[in-house]
């Protein structure tokens, strides 16, 4: 029992955790919203955590039947999901910079729209995003050898709350970045990683639209 326990537990993590990259994650986080106080970016850090656990939990259990009622394939996903990165990138890297006037940097100011960025678009795609709900979709489909049993079911809540507690930690302390990088540092990562978000998501278009290329029957008379 216990065997199985860390096998799921392992199966999840070395599935996940390379996809999600919680700190590569974190510093992406960082160049989107570099200005945000310690207490915004512990609350940011506990939403992406908490919104990533339920998105992958969901993913594993049910994400499968979600896209074959809704005639979703994988390859749309990464579609859709591809430009939503893609986008995202692409508006970072054309937003001002912070020596452009006081007014040009984007300060959350109120809890719901904290909120809301924690969410859409730092959780969803940033974090947990096509990639990694493909994996997660996959993991979930695959039956072990002697049947679902309790011990899987805690081993992918184990294995879940290390990936979302790794996202938190990264997360949380993503600050320290800012105060050793400095102003114009920090302006040259976000830059850097715009333009890394934006590569992701072209890379994520292709990969849905060679999938759907390749469905394609080729009708060779």
């Amino acid at each position: 029992m216990l065997n199985e326990f860390a096998k799921t537990v392992l199966l999840i993590v070395a599935g996940l955790f390379p996809i999600i990259n919680p700190p590569a994650t974190a510093l992406v986080v960082l160049s989107m919203l570099p200005h945000i106080s310690d207490a915004e970016r512990a609350e940011l850090a506990r939403r992406i955590s908490l919104n990533s656990f339920a998105i992958l939990l969901a993913s594993l259990s049910i994400g499968a039947y979600v896209l074959t009622f809704f005639g979703i394939s994988i390859p749309v996903l990464r579609v859709a999901g591809g430009l939503v990165v893609a986008m995202a990138g692409w508006a970072l890297l054309q937003a001002p910079d912070a020596d452009d006037g006081a007014e040009s940097v984007p300060k959350p100011r109120s809890g719901a729209s904290l909120r809301a960025k924690a969410f859409y678009p730092l959780t969803l795609p940033i974090t947990v995003g096509p990639g990694a709900i493909s994996v997660a979709i996959a993991l979930g489909t695959g039956s072990p050898r002697h049947g679902l049993q309790p011990v899987h079911i805690a081993g992918v809540s184990v294995g879940l709350v290390i990936l979302c507690v790794s996202i938190y930690l990264c997360v949380r302390f993503a600050g320290h970045f800012e105060r050793l990088l400095g102003t114009s540092g920090t302006q040259i990562a976000m830059r850097l990683f715009a333009f890394v978000i934006f590569c992701i998501g072209v890379q994520i278009l292709w990969l849905g639209v060679s999938d759907l290329i390749g469905s394609v029957p080729l009708n060779i008379k």
